[in-house]
């Protein structure tokens, strides 16, 4: 039985209101292709062992990351979760506590998202981090509309190395953004080369958003760009969609940045099929009080022990919502819990062997590919991720890949569709997960598809 709390003639009188002439109105912005255009192919009504059947069987269509040699990122990769990490969040006080607006009964949660911050600061070399976001793609978009609030400016420049989801998302924000004079510098992609964002900079821009590892996997130092960008009154957004990079590269923070957000997916969570997953956002004190989100922090009570807090929540939807500067109406409690308990099992010094274990799988990936006729890398410099050009469309040859049992990366077509010069591109992930005997069926399969 279908519940339906509203007759139509509520519907009719919220739909006045609002100006709204219907309900498909209030969905004209999602685009006509996206929408179903009648129900979907499943019976209206099925008994619960018929539905397992049925459900079983689509799931049986899908291939596990892990059964098979796996070579995807793009922004999603797959890394050894330990078992005590679920074990941990599974527990009833952790996987069911909601956002701690009660602070004083809620001092596991809140302790936990304080020692999440703390790891996230000390790994991008910021002096503060929130208690996360959705994902990366969304602590992005916010930084950009933090950056033209402290600034009072109306431009951001966002690098051609930016993931398209990402570079999607901040467009969206921006375009439903309260302020409509805001303009947006696309940068295009440049594969293998230097990308000139310096003289992009002038006396109007109030942000530069940089990829680092970049889309194609690139590394690179973004110092002189930070201080170019601070001399023109900019801010520097450094945006690191694979976390495990930290453990070996130099923080964002050293080289300058103002605002650094992420993905911290790769740190205690699975792929998942592309969620949940957890935004990174970590910045200056100074702009504290520009920061989405919410902030816990440490204090003591009336007897002078120790207490957690929630300090800032500075959407302030609970309270004032016309102060808010933030939309972003809760964070990823359990997937940054997931996170905290990860980090803290490896410590300082197993967070660096991981990266280094990343990358030295990368390299010995690397190494099997280009020897192959028909393929050439292109990423000078990078960690884990890296971008080779074929002989044959990427998409063609990642499918027939698939029909050889290797999951062999992802098409830069498949993110770029519009864009025809990345067709030959395939982008290419290897983690500590991938083993010589993966590699060696991944060239092997390769080699064949592309006689």
């Amino acid at each position: 039985m279908r519940y339906l709390p509203l007759t139509p003639a509520d519907r009719a009188n919220m739909l006045d209101v609002i100006g709204a002439g219907g309900i498909d109105e209030l969905f004209k912005d999602v685009p006509q292709a996206a929408r179903l255009k009648s129900p979907v192919d499943l019976p209206n009504h099925a008994g619960e062992l018929e539905v397992e059947r049925r459900l079983s069987a689509m799931a049986a269509k899908n291939v596990a990351a892990g059964s098979v040699p796996f070579f995807i990122g793009a922004g999603a990769y797959r890394h050894h979760v330990p078992a005590t990490v679920d074990h941990l969040i599974q527990r009833s006080e952790f996987l069911t506590a909601y956002t701690p607006y009660q602070p004083e009964i809620s001092q596991g949660t809140t302790q936990a998202l304080f020692e999440f911050q703390t790891q996230v600061a000390l790994m991008t070399g910021m002096e503060v981090a929130n208690a996360s976001m959705y994902d990366g793609s969304t602590a992005c978009s916010e930084a950009v509309l933090m950056a033209f609030r402290i600034t009072k400016r109306k431009k951001a420049i966002l690098s051609g190395g930016l993931h398209p989801h990402y570079r999607a998302v901040v467009e969206t924000m921006e375009r439903f953004d309260a302020d409509a004079d805001n303009e947006l510098v696309v940068c295009p992609p440049v594969i293998g080369g230097a990308e000139d964002l310096i003289g992009k900079i002038d006396d109007t821009t109030a942000c530069v958003v940089v990829q680092n590892p970049g889309f194609f996997g690139d590394i690179q130092d973004l110092s002189a760009l930070g201080r170019a960008a601070h001399e023109k009154g900019a801010l520097l957004i450094v945006v690191v969609p694979e976390a495990v990079s930290l453990g070996l590269l130099k923080s964002p923070g050293a080289m300058g940045a103002d605002i650094v957000v992420g993905e911290g997916q790769s740190i205690g969570n699975a792929l998942s099929f592309g969620g949940p997953y957890l935004g990174l956002f970590a910045t200056r004190q100074k702009y504290v009080r520009q920061m989405p989100g919410r902030l816990s922090g440490e204090t003591v009570d009336a007897n002078g022990k120790r207490g957690y807090v929630l300090t800032l929540s500075t959407r302030e939807q609970h309270i004032r919502r016309e102060k808010a500067t933030s939309n972003i109406c809760t964070n990823s409690g359990l997937c940054c819990l997931a996170f905290t308990i990860h980090m803290a099992l490896l410590g300082e010094e197993g967070f660096t062997r991981l990266a280094k274990l990343n990358h030295e799988s990368a390299v010995k990936t690397a190494e099997a590919l280009e020897g192959i006729p028909g393929v050439d890398v292109l990423t000078p410099s990078f960690f884990n991720e890296f971008t080779v050009r074929l002989a044959n469309p990427a998409g063609e040859v990642v499918e027939a890949l698939a029909g050889k049992g290797v999951l062999g990366g992802v098409p830069a077509s498949r993110l770029m569709p519009d864009n025809d010069s990345v067709a030959d591109l395939l982008i290419v992930a290897s983690t500590e997960t991938n083993t010589d005997a993966d590699r060696a069926a991944f060239a092997a399969a390769l080699r064949e598809v592309l006689q």
